[in-house]
């Protein structure tokens, strides 16, 4: 009987490298975009719908490029093909999108920028589950975890330090994005694809038939246990009852004048409902031998360790959402006393941001190390309950800090919260996936990554405004409470969930 062999920490450490430069591009987004948007006119409360791309395209890339990937052989393997692809477009956008002239250009290039960090991003956790036997998957996440920490330390404060080393200009006319922001993008798209490439070029995969004879050595052959497929009658019913729900929610809020983000709930139900009709429609004809029917059944027939996780990653995805768009906001306003994009206040406080952000991507590589040897002693499930709590408790000191340059002290907690959600519940799932599904259920796994953001990108900007007058700094109040929440969740998951401890 074959067995995936034990890879030496170089090994781990050359497959996991790649995440450098996709956390490199990703951290660049994150701490800038909204100041993109900003600077080209958008209104604080609109930031959210703006954002709406990346999450949208996360829930349609992700399960796709897996589903597609777990069917790959060639040259370059199963699924470093997707890593180099994505890491190709994905660079030529980082170059791109700070030369937006437009608003809608900027919306535009950050949906073509995520889609080609999806597809970069989405097969490294499958990759992991691929090649390292179950023993060694917590710390080939966690290996993961370091280098988003690592790559996202440098990206998130390049703009802070080309203004304070390179003497960049940081300010720049009403609608013009300052050179500080322009050249981090271009280093950024460098670095992306570098690293990545040094994965691809560096690292193996196994064949599918030796795959298949690691898992009937560890006697995990069957995998899941096959469903009956669902039947076509439920996919018809399941799929108007989420059209009549999403059409009365659609007419309420026209009716009501509510707020516009609120119209991509009501549309996301409809689209999901449609989506079952077209399967109930094509099972009905017998023609179900397809990627969407494959993907829709999987979904349907998840493991019951993914569904408990589905609400631990709920409210840390809201969280993370809430922090991302408002930091900028919150901090500029809140700390440093102005909402100006043109000002130098504005300007050092969003500046100050990056550095904020590269400090708990710094905490959250240095907590890599750590988590391995936490969750041997604590368990997964308690240790991810801890980190959470941590995140949680640093997102909220963020209304009691004043001194700006006390807020690294919060970052320790959310970047351990940070290392931990990118590591831990992936622990807890991968045990539970057959090989032969690892890509098209790590990809429908961050559907309930995406769909917190979708809420998020609904609900907050109307929260704030009308219960908050506006105040970003309350989005990040309310991102800490939910991240305790998360981490109270996770006790619900299965204690059989649980990785064995070595």
């Amino acid at each position: 009987m074959k067995h995936r062999p034990q890879l030496s920490f170089w090994q781990i450490w050359n497959m996991c490298f790649g995440f450098l430069g996709i956390q490199f591009g990703f951290a660049l987004q994150n701490a800038n975009v909204s100041r993109i948007f900003q600077t080209l006119g958008a209104e604080i409360d609109d930031l959210p719908i703006l954002w709406v791309a990346a999450p949208v395209t996360g829930l349609i890339v992700q399960p796709i490029i897996g589903y597609m990937s777990d069917r790959t052989w060639n040259r370059l393997g199963r699924r470093r093909p997707y890593f180099l692809v994505g890491a190709i477009l994905a660079s030529l956008a980082l170059f791109v999108m700070p030369n937006s002239p437009y608003l809608w250009v900027a919306a535009g290039m950050l949906w073509i920028m995520d889609a080609s960090i999806n597809i970069s991003m989405e097969p490294f956790r499958a990759f992991v589950g691929d090649n390292l036997p179950k023993h060694q998957r917590t710390l080939g996440f966690a290996m993961q975890s370091f280098f988003i920490g690592t790559g996202a330390i440098v990206a998130s404060a390049l703009p802070w330090m080309m203004a304070n080393w390179f003497e960049v200009s940081n300010t720049a006319g009403p609608g013009q994005i300052p050179d500080t922001v322009k050249w981090s993008f271009y280093l950024g798209g460098v670095v992306f694809l570098a690293a990545v490439a040094w994965t691809v070029f560096s690292s193996r995969e196994y064949s599918p038939e030796e795959i298949a004879a690691f898992e009937a050595g560890d006697a995990e052959a069957g995998g899941l246990p096959k469903p009956e497929p669902r039947p076509a009658s439920k996919y018809r019913a399941g799929g108007l009852a989420w059209i009549v729900a999403g059409a009365l929610l659609l007419a309420w809020i026209l009716a009501a004048g509510l707020d516009k983000q609120l119209y991509i709930l009501a549309i996301g139900a409809i689209a999901f409902g449609l989506l079952q009709l077209v399967v109930g429609a094509l099972q009905s004809a017998g023609r179900t031998d397809n990627g969407l029917c494959h993907i829709v059944e999987d979904l349907f027939h998840m493991p019951r360790v993914m569904k408990q996780l589905a609400v631990v990653q709920f409210f840390s995805w809201f969280a993370l959402f809430a922090m991302w768009i408002y930091s900028t906001a919150a901090v500029t306003s809140h700390h440093f006393g102005s909402s100006d994009v043109t000002s130098a206040a504005y300007n050092e406080g969003a500046n100050w941001v990056g550095v904020l952000f590269a400090a708990y991507n710094g905490f959250a590589a240095l907590a890599a190390f750590a988590i391995p040897v936490v969750a041997r002693v604590l368990g997964v499930r308690r240790a991810h309950l801890v980190h959470l709590v941590l995140g949680g408790l640093g997102l909220l000191s963020f209304w009691f800090v004043r001194d700006p340059a006390w807020l690294i002290a919060p970052m320790i907690g959310v970047g351990i919260a940070w290392a931990s959600i990118l590591s831990l519940p992936y622990a807890l799932l991968s045990d539970v996936l057959p090989s032969a599904k690892m890509g098209v259920y790590m990809g429908i796994f961050n559907f309930f990554i995406v769909i917190p953001q979708l809420i998020a990108a609904s609900v907050l900007g109307l929260v704030l405004r009308e219960f908050f007058d506006g105040a970003g700094i309350f989005g990040l109040v309310i991102g800490g409470v939910l991240m305790i929440v998360a981490g109270f969740a996770t006790l619900l998951v299965d204690r059989a969930a649980e990785p064995e401890r070595t």
